[in-house]
């Protein structure tokens, strides 16, 4: 029997005309209105009826014969050689950069997903060239596309996007894309996305601990501006925010040294595991006592913070992760902002 159902093909979309038939065959494989063994429409036929170029029905149909979808005999056309199933969602992952953050959100992310995907890790290092190459490499191998839009400028500053970045995103479907940790307005689409609000989410954190703070003369925050992996400038404006705000004295800091002028009743909130420890190994040193004399809290919470009772200032990643599967399962394109708190663990 052959196959009768159109093919559908929007010439106003901007998703390539090769990727629309492939998911109009699938969609129908998936629907049952495709059944294996049932003859599909010739490269020729596609091309005269929806005035497409033989070329564009050719690539569509060996990127579904490399996936073996659908075979071809000689002489006779093209046949469904097997059904697809839509629990087995392909999806590509990209973060931009490898910490155990990252990873516990990433850990969360297949974990909720279960056997239902297949994901594969890319990490960008926070350089679009390197992100726009692996998009690029992607497009027709996945279902789903997982980003994580952090990236450097040429003067080792965050960004949240570039314009490159913001046209190869609107070329994947709204419904096959998914944006993590941060969240991009000018994007202009109606995408899924799990997101933190970093000027938000520090300021209402440290209102949260406000009368923890209310003890120290000085607030320190501890803002690498240029490394490897920048931070968003906003962590930065709603600490200034809050400070502003609540009336606290307050200091910025690119680094923590080893001979530091400690002082007592100064708090200190630090982003780089490095600067915690050099600042934890300082007041243990000068016998000052945590959370009375220096207060400290970190940015972003790890067991080991935990055991070592640092007061944090966090997202919950394991959340984050467990979220962003859920709407990739149940396909929900909503927005929602991941859970942040102040965990009060006596270091302030």
């Amino acid at each position: 029997m052959e196959y009768i159902h159109p093919i559908r093909i929007d010439s106003e979309s901007r998703i390539p005309k090769y990727h629309q038939i492939v998911n109009s065959i699938v969609g129908d494989i998936e629907k049952g209105l495709l059944t294996v063994g049932q003859r599909i429409p010739s490269i020729n036929e596609i091309s005269e009826e929806y005035y497409l170029s033989r070329d564009t029905v050719e690539k569509a149909y060996n990127y579904l014969k490399e996936k073996q979808i659908i075979v071809s005999a000689k002489g006779k056309g093209y046949y469904v050689a097997r059904t697809v199933l839509p629990s087995r969602i392909n999806i590509l992952c990209l973060l931009n950069k490898l910490s155990s953050y990252k990873l516990q959100i990433y850990n969360s992310f297949v974990s909720s997903l279960g056997t239902n995907a297949h994901v594969d890790l890319t990490i960008f290092h926070a350089d679009p060239n390197i992100f726009l190459t692996a998009l690029r490499e992607g497009t027709g191998r996945y279902d789903y596309f997982v980003v994580m839009p952090h990236f450097k400028d040429e003067h080792l500053a965050h960004e949240s996007t570039t314009a490159d970045v913001l046209e190869a995103l609107r070329k994947i479907p709204e419904d096959r894309l998914l944006l993590l940790d941060n969240y991009l307005p000018e994007l202009k689409r109606d995408v899924a996305s799990v997101y933190q609000d970093f000027k938000t989410d520090i300021y209402d954190a440290l209102r949260e601990g406000q009368s923890r703070l209310k003890q120290y003369d000085k607030l320190i925050l501890v803002y690498p501006r240029k490394t490897v992996y920048p931070y968003p400038l906003e962590i930065l404006q709603g600490f200034q925010k809050f400070c502003s705000d609540a009336g606290f004295d307050f200091e910025i800091l690119e680094e923590l040294y080893n001979d530091m002028e400690l002082q007592p009743k100064d708090a200190y909130i630090t982003i780089e595991e490095n600067d915690l420890v050099r600042l934890i190994k300082q007041v243990r040193d000068k016998k000052f006592m945590l959370g009375k004399d220096i207060g400290v809290i970190s940015y972003n919470d790890t067991p080991l913070k935990d055991l070592l009772g640092i007061t944090v200032i966090s997202t919950d990643f394991q959340v984050m992760g467990e979220t962003a599967a859920y709407m990739i399962l149940k396909k929900k394109r909503e927005t929602v902002k991941n859970v942040f708190r102040f965990i009060d663990r006596g270091s302030v």
